[in-house]
């Protein structure tokens, strides 16, 4: 059954980045707002005259907590109407019409094999959700990587929170992996390069831990993919081409 359409209200915006921004939005008329890690929310908002056209999805940034207040984060984009309209034309106070929770991008209920959250940009907002939610429940897993493309450091997102959360959750890998020259000194722990790499490696690395030595074994794993179409159908190949059948690979494509 279609959800109503409820109102929210913008009670907060921080700058992450220049192009970036962090929202918080309440649902006054909604006791806690109940979703689960991965899901959306659509926003219908007042950039056209036909109804379609009005309306844009955003991963929730936030974990579940109880409360009527969930995060979005945003990143403007060059000519993008609803970015500019977010961006330019609310704040603190303005409301705004919603849907939601939205998606099937979720958690498995048992995690009984190892996961690759695999993004970039602000497709890194699913998987802080998931991340902070496996952590705050205690909830059993495996290995956990995050694997999150950016083009420069200055377009991480939740940066120290993730480092933060990297020593505080058994088995959880935050890996942010640069495309472009990074100026001015760098860390020499820092990846330079695209997503595809930090997984295949860590993929080949985890071949010869199973199985006999005679037969090269893949580690189970499960592929959650969140970023620009391009990323995402490169992605689903070269898992495929490691030996990973279709159905471990999950995906929310944005843009």
């Amino acid at each position: 059954m279609l959800q109503p359409w409820q109102t929210g209200k913008i009670i907060r915006i921080e700058e992450e980045t220049p192009t970036t921004r962090r929202f918080w939005i309440q649902v006054p008329e909604a006791g806690s707002f109940d979703f689960k890690p991965g899901q959306f929310v659509t926003l219908n908002l007042p950039i056209h005259e036909k109804p379609g056209r009005r309306l844009r999805s955003y991963s929730i940034a936030s974990w579940p907590d109880g409360t009527n207040i969930f995060e979005l984060v945003i990143v403007l984009l060059e000519g993008g109407a609803g970015t500019n309209y977010l961006f330019n034309e609310t704040g603190p106070g303005s409301e705004l019409v919603l849907r939601g929770p939205l998606g099937v991008f979720l958690l498995p209920e048992k995690i009984e094999r190892d996961l690759f959250f695999i993004c970039t940009g602000t497709g890194v907002a699913p998987f802080r959700s998931m991340a902070h939610h496996i952590f705050n429940h205690s909830i059993p897993h495996q290995e956990i990587y995050l694997i999150f493309g950016c083009r420069m450091l200055g377009d991480l997102l939740y940066g120290e929170e993730l480092k933060q959360l990297e020593e505080k959750l058994t088995g959880f890998h935050y890996i942010p992996t640069f495309s472009r020259e990074v100026s001015g000194t760098v860390d020499q722990l820092i990846r330079i390069g695209y997503v595809h790499a930090v997984y295949e490696e860590i993929c080949r690395q985890n071949i010869n831990l199973y199985g006999s030595n005679e037969v090269a074994e893949l580690k189970p794993a499960s592929f959650y993919l969140c970023g620009w179409k391009n990323m995402i159908d490169e992605a689903k190949q070269r898992i495929q081409a490691l030996g990973y059948e279709k159905k471990s690979i999950h995906q929310e494509l944005y843009g």
